[in-house]
């Protein structure tokens, strides 16, 4: 790895999903934008190749954003004009921990998330932890390979607390998922 940050561990995280491709992962991603009214925080934690972009162009699809949406991993910010929020997908797989990430913007970003006008998506978060402070709400997803290659594992949790939506969905998925894909 080329920092420093770790994966926490599944079973710190109360809820699990299994999907069983990455057309199911884009279809959990677009059901999530379902949940989102604006303001949304949302971690995502798991190793390379683990679904987490996957998600993301998921998510962006649901919230009608027509560029194509990729990993930021060398541009840090990605910013896609959603419908109806402005979406911020960040990754700092690059960054250390430390990192102070004024210069790239990020308090200009939770300012807008803050205001309700944006959602964020946040690969491999650990360097934007100490901006939020512990009880800043979010929800933290952790995406593990399951048993076959394309098999996924989506850990669930939440801060201060899991919103019943999302809840919800995670109980409900696998029943909706095949209508979704359609």
């Amino acid at each position: 790895m080329l920092h420093d940050q770790e994966i926490p561990a599944s079973g710190d995280f109360s809820l699990t999903l299994n999907v069983s491709s990455p057309e199911q992962t884009l279809a959990l991603g677009r059901s999530v934008a379902g949940l989102l009214k604006g303001g949304e925080i949302i971690l995502l934690y798991g190793p390379l190749g683990a679904g987490k972009t996957c998600f993301s162009q998921g998510l962006c699809s649901g919230l009608k954003v027509i560029e194509e949406v990729v990993s930021p991993t060398f541009t840090l910010v990605n910013t896609y004009s959603g419908a109806p929020w402005v979406v911020h997908h960040l990754d700092f797989f690059r960054v250390e921990p430390d990192h102070i990430l004024d210069d790239i913007g990020v308090p200009d970003i939770l300012d807008e998330v803050f205001s309700g006008r944006a959602v964020a998506l946040i690969e491999w978060p650990e360097p934007i932890l100490h901006a939020l402070g512990p009880a800043e709400p979010r929800v933290e997803l952790l995406a593990l390979p399951g048993e076959t290659p394309e098999e996924r594992i989506w850990h669930l949790r939440g801060v201060p607390e899991i919103p019943e939506p999302w809840i919800r969905l995670f109980t409900d998925f696998s029943a909706s998922s095949s209508a979704t894909l359609e």
